[in-house]
């Protein structure tokens, strides 16, 4: 069974009302509003790495972009952009050889100038198997990286792959040359001051409460940062997190309620706002390989029984744009055909059950998530629970910390888990990640179509939307037809801040985005 923490809505309730009293600890009670150089922000969990290589947590990438940057960015409105590179790539006719050139006035945090020399040994040392980066599958169709000049750099790919450049501000990372044989895998992931080209320089990792970061004060984007140091803390307690903006703890706080969200983004001395991502969709991870979920049938009436509409209003209260296909309504790409296959019927899902292995339902075990992740999947995993249980499905709570959980989904330890997975926003990630062989999480699933794969390369080698757009809608009739993966819906991005700060805005691809910020 699910324990449920019964006293944070009464707590957030009676924060909402003024009534912090008899709630906070005396250090609160008496704290007075930050209004220094030193900007605060708010993670509900605690963060693995910051190396972007080996990034686990979406959530921790605000540590990671703020010490390292990459060639191009993805920026707070989803549009790809030049950062360390002059301009986006020049790509040749056949579209495997992208060409960069490289700005002139990037400096790492140890004065050294960054050159191609240092952009071809970050990707050497990412794709070179030995290093065992974790995100190397998603750039393992590059062949290899030529300088061409100080400040020109080739990368060359072994087929057709434009969607490669949409994932290098998630996970990549430009570093100086020879620095991970210098320092090693540790200093990257815990300390890694010196290495980056990003506005904040890593200064101090307290486990289990804050990470710190001081300006650099060469940061080629000059004025920025206009504050003096960043201060990350983790807090995963939704009331908390809320308690320490309504003191003045805090200036930004990620993943709040959403319950509480519009009340609280309407109280004196607090704002904020909500965006719906591209990315960021509500995913059942079924194991394909583990019964029940090796029966077809089964999957989709599982599916079907799923009333995803329901769950957006009245636990996400409008932060999750409901959808039972791989793909946001909100997207270009989105077939609704797709989503209506496996939409909410329960009479339908009863058919299903009835033409599976299991006829009479089954017992399950669903992992989640302890601390929030975009949003909170402890109350809709109850909510689905309660669902499943009108056709015979009985559902088993598990719960565990972050780093267990992802974990056990990557290895394929789980039989069924719920978890919010955060793409860059760009049609093809989810699906390659989850349900194609040799991605991080293709154990999740355990599914393998050749179908699949073959329009999955179709697509890598298109760029006409039109042929693209029929290509992805093939993709995501496959996925409703086989239910390899249970889709809630695409989530939104959200955050409450201070009202003294000012240029924050909450990341349509990026939990948080805090170099532009001022106080």
């Amino acid at each position: 069974m699910l324990t449920v923490p019964t006293n944070r809505r009464a707590f957030l309730a009676a924060a909402a009302g003024g009534a912090l009293g008899g709630l906070l600890p005396a250090s609160l009670l008496h704290a007075q509003p930050n209004n220094g150089k030193t900007l605060t922000i708010v993670l509900p969990s605690n963060p693995i790495t910051i190396d972007p290589i080996n990034q686990l947590n979406h959530d921790a990438m605000v540590l990671g972009q703020t010490v390292f940057e990459n060639l191009v960015e993805y920026d707070l409105d989803g549009v790809l952009k030049p950062q360390l590179a002059k301009a986006l790539p020049t790509v040749s006719a056949d579209q495997k050889t992208y060409t960069f050139e490289l700005r002139d006035d990037v400096t790492f945090h140890n004065g050294t100038k960054m050159t191609a020399e240092d952009v071809k040994y970050s990707f050497d040392y990412l794709l070179d198997p030995a290093n065992k980066a974790l995100r190397r599958p998603i750039f393992a169709k590059i062949a290899k990286v030529v300088v061409l000049d100080p400040l020109k750099v080739q990368v060359e790919l072994a087929e057709p792959y434009g969607q490669w450049v949409y994932f290098l501000t998630k996970y990549m990372g430009i570093f100086p040359a020879g620095s991970r044989k210098e320092h090693g895998d540790e200093y990257f992931k815990q300390r890694p001051a010196g290495v980056g080209t990003g506005f904040g320089v890593f200064e101090e990792w307290k486990p289990n409460d804050y990470i710190s970061f001081r300006k650099n004060p060469n940061y080629w984007r000059k004025g920025l940062p206009a504050w003096d140091r960043l201060v990350v803390k983790m807090i995963p307690e939704d009331a908390t997190r809320v308690a320490y903006l309504l003191t003045g703890q805090v200036d930004i706080i990620s993943a709040p309620p959403p319950r509480e969200f519009n009340r609280l983004k309407t109280m004196p001395n607090v704002t904020g706002a909500s965006r719906p991502t591209l990315g960021g969709s509500l995913l059942m991870f079924t194991n394909n390989l583990k019964a029940p979920f090796d029966d077809v049938n089964f999957r989709k009436a599982l599916a079907c029984a799923t009333d995803r509409k329901t769950i957006a209003d009245k636990v996400y209260y409008g932060l999750l744009d409901p959808t039972g296909g791989l793909a946001p309504p909100r997207g270009w790409w989105y077939n609704p055909e797709a989503d209506k296959e496996i939409a909410f019927d329960l009479e339908r899902a009863k058919q299903f059950l009835a033409k599976s292995k299991y006829p009479n339902g089954a017992e399950i075990d669903i992992s989640i998530q302890a601390e929030p992740y975009l949003l909170d999947t402890k109350d809709a995993a109850i909510f689905l629970q309660a669902q499943l249980a009108k056709i015979g499905i009985k559902l088993n709570l598990k719960v565990y910390e972050f780093s267990v959980l992802i974990q056990q989904i990557a290895r394929g330890e789980h039989q069924m888990a719920m978890q919010v997975y955060m793409s860059p926003g760009e049609p093809t990630y989810t699906i390659a990640n989850t349900v194609m062989p040799g991605q991080f999480l293709s154990k999740s699933t355990g599914y393998d179509n050749a179908e699949l794969n073959a329009l999955m390369s179709a697509a890598f080698a298109e760029s006409d939307q039109a042929k693209l757009k029929d290509i992805y809608g093939k993709m995501q009739m496959i996925l409703a037809r086989d239910a390899p993966i249970g889709v809630l819906g695409f989530v939104h991005a959200s955050n409450l801040w201070r009202q003294g700060v000012q240029d924050f805005k909450v990341n349509q691809a990026l939990t948080m985005s805090v170099g532009n910020v001022k106080l």
